[in-house]
């Protein structure tokens, strides 16, 4: 399948035509959305075995300098600070009005914080940042870095053939390591519930690496569609569908992202942007609209995004943003944000699917339970 000459192409780019994949357009780059197996076989494979999944269209970047963390701390309602070297953490880029910017994950390695943004997002991403703090610490993109995720239950047993050691990390920590002379730095974490690791190494180097992971007998190519499936079970966001530049973290239910020092009575409370907004909402002075739940359909039909949910009244109450048949829960599980007075576990409401009500209910998230190598 020939591609938009506008698109951008990661470096594994000829290999995922190789491997038969059918690509699509995302976040400007032609992606692998699935490979001939199909989205249900890789959806298994990763949860029984190891998926190698492409997100070299993420976004890469170093902080440097001895006022990085505080500096970077200054951007979200996180604490960087405190973060011990070699430990990973979420975090939210905000702005002035609370709304997430972006979500990503960083990394304390000691000579700098390293960055991973969402690849539709990085230029934005890295534009507010260096106009925030680059009078602070030195911003230094990534972007022609490639980025591997191996996902699943056998995910570390077949990486560390390659990368002796890696088994010793545990989840949310992260560790320099070489392969072929080529620099690698891997965390062990990802984005489908599942343990596994990401892999940040030079784009002249990802072809050759993937082909020896995809050599070990427990590694299967995984395109974007099973990508979906697995985080939407796991009850992970996606930014633009679940979270947006409207959507604040009390409203999307990430309270737990925000710790203890950065809220209200905190040794460093606020002091980032949108704070009054956020912390009013997390202390129940600022009314909250909307809140993010978990919802699974009680009849065997998928509910996808921008569907309407409605009271048991008829009154609209809220808005699918996430939503499919979960290939493991085997049930239609969403996503979506809905009034206060719905979000409890257990409510009933209406999806309004081509004009038939299908009943759901209020849920805990993951649907599928996480499997993450905590030691």
């Amino acid at each position: 399948m020939s591609d938009p000459s506008d698109l951008l192409k990661t470096p594994l780019h000829a290999l995922h035509l190789e491997l038969g994949a059918r690509m699509v357009p995302f976040a400007g780059y032609s992606m692998p959305v699935q490979y001939p197996a199909g989205l249900m076989a890789e959806h298994h494979h990763t949860r029984t075995a190891a998926g190698l999944f492409d997100v070299s269209h993420m976004g890469q970047l170093r902080l440097v300098g001895p006022d990085a963390a505080a500096a970077f701390e200054s951007l979200m309602p996180v604490d960087v600070i405190d973060l011990a070297v070699g430990k990973q953490r979420y975090g939210l880029l905000l702005n002035d009005a609370g709304g997430i910017i972006d979500d990503l994950m960083f990394v304390n390695r000691g000579d700098d914080i390293f960055v991973i943004v969402n690849g539709a997002c990085k230029h934005g991403d890295l534009a507010h940042i260096v106009e925030r703090i680059g009078g602070r610490c030195t911003v230094e993109p990534q972007f022609d870095r490639a980025l591997l995720a191996l996902q699943g239950p056998q995910a570390v047993t077949a990486l560390q053939r390659l990368l002796p050691g890696v088994e010793k990390l545990v989840f949310m920590t992260g560790a320099a390591f070489t392969w072929n002379g080529a620099d690698l730095f891997v965390t062990r974490s990802g984005y489908t519930g599942e343990d596994g690791c990401e892999i940040s190494l030079p784009a002249a180097s990802a072809d050759a690496f993937a082909r020896a992971l995809l050599a070990q007998p427990e590694v299967k190519p995984v395109g974007l569609g099973a990508r979906n499936s697995l985080r939407l079970e796991a009850g992970l966001c996606l930014y633009g569908n679940d979270i947006d530049v409207t959507t604040t973290p009390v409203e999307a239910a990430l309270n737990w992202a925000m710790q203890k020092v950065r809220r209200t009575g905190g040794a460093r409370a606020g002091g980032f942007p949108g704070a009054a907004r956020v912390l009013g909402q997390l202390d129940g002075t600022e009314p909250l609209t909307r809140k993010r739940v978990g919802l699974i359909a009680l009849e065997r039909v998928p509910v996808r995004e921008h569907v309407e949910l409605q009271g048991l009244d008829g009154q609209k109450i809220g808005e699918v943003t996430s939503g499919l048949l979960g290939p493991t829960a085997d049930k239609p599980v969403a996503i979506g944000y809905v009034a206060p007075g719905f979000a409890a576990i257990g409510t009933r409401v209406n999806a309004i699917v081509r004009g038939k009500a299908v009943p759901m209910e209020v849920a805990p998230m993951p649907f599928v339970p996480n499997r993450y190598f905590r030691g």
